[in-house]
């Protein structure tokens, strides 16, 4: 059974989207953000959401893959609504919800049109001005990758793991499920740091620090 990562998926395309740099898209991002958090009001929720869905159906989300961000949003969305209508009135938990969900379909729309190797080249770039003090963009870029390839195997081992305890009749049982889940983790995570240390990736020697001159009183 394959599961999908909640970081979204990419979506081949020619569109505007897919043709524009991925910095400038999480520039996009980081100033859609900021609007939201900046923009008060209904009627400013109201306006940033569509331009949130504008940039969905660009970006190439329809159907199944939309109504896959609608229903994870969902779970969150109708508590706190109700929560903000009843302390704040409905105008407050329509903008409260509407802001949420503006900003996860904006990103959405980010991650769908943009491929993962692009984004990690992206943030191995960005990176480089920070090469001076010590920071590899390359080894953070893999380590963004890595948590990236991870979600979803993680995701399947705890659909399994779930399945498997209510094959028991233990679905109630936090140690059931949380257990098995965290050995298969650490045990997957172990498996991967073996792979990569066969192949040579990630056992580099740091260079060594020059030694300080200690001063000799006459």
């Amino acid at each position: 059974m394959s599961t999908v990562s909640p970081l979204g998926a990419y979506i081949p395309g020619t569109g505007p989207l897919h043709r524009l740099r991925p910095g400038a898209k999480l520039l996009g991002l980081f100033v859609f953000a900021t609007a939201v958090v900046a923009l008060r009001g209904a009627a400013s929720t109201g306006v940033l959401l569509a331009a949130a869905i504008a940039l969905a159906l660009l970006a190439g989300l329809r159907g199944r893959d939309f109504w896959r961000v609608v229903r994870g949003f969902t779970i969150i969305a109708v508590p706190l609504f109700a929560f903000q209508a009843w302390q704040h009135g409905w105008e407050r938990g329509f903008e409260v919800v509407g802001d949420l969900f503006a900003l996860i379909i904006a990103a959405s729309a980010v991650t769908a049109s943009t491929a993962v190797d692009d984004m990690l080249d992206t943030v191995a770039w960005a990176l480089r001005p920070l090469r001076p003090l010590g920071v590899d963009p390359e080894r953070v870029a893999f380590a963004f990758s890595l948590v990236i390839r991870a979600i979803p195997s993680i995701l399947e081992v705890a659909h399994e793991t779930r399945a498997a305890a209510r094959a028991r009749g233990l679905e109630r049982s936090l140690r059931a499920r949380v257990v098995p889940l965290v050995l298969r983790t650490v045990a997957q995570a172990q498996l991967t740091g073996e792979a990569m240390t066969a192949r040579g990736i990630g056992d580099e020697e740091p260079e060594p620090r020059p030694r300080r001159r200690t001063r000799t009183t006459p």
